[in-house]
């Protein structure tokens, strides 16, 4: 799929994911219906902010980056709306593991 360009641009150390699809179909071959697929755990990150800062404004960049395919909490983050498709904007902290 190519890269979409978009105009959200994360602040402090908000990430944002474009979920990847969850499975269609059950191991068994089973298709299954849009009600029945579980929310997906896994996206793309595209884009993310500076980073966090402490007390006294010192800035620390944020891990992720751009491209990588994440595993991230179940009900992280917040729904927004990406041309036709819904993304998520999420913390950092949400972000559990890098997917290689």
């Amino acid at each position: 799929m190519a890269k979409q360009k978009t105009s959200i641009k994360p602040l402090f150390d908000y990430v944002l994911v474009r979920p990847l699809q969850g499975e269609t179909k059950t191991p068994s071959g089973i298709l299954l219906p849009d009600t029945a697929k579980e929310k997906p755990q896994v996206g793309e990150i595209m884009a993310v902010g500076p980073g966090w800062h402490n007390d006294e404004g010192k800035v620390f960049p944020l891990t992720v980056k751009v491209g990588q395919k994440v595993l991230y909490k179940k009900w992280g983050g917040n729904e927004v709306k990406v041309g036709q498709e819904e993304w998520l904007l999420l913390k950092q902290e949400d972000v559990m593991a890098v997917v290689e």
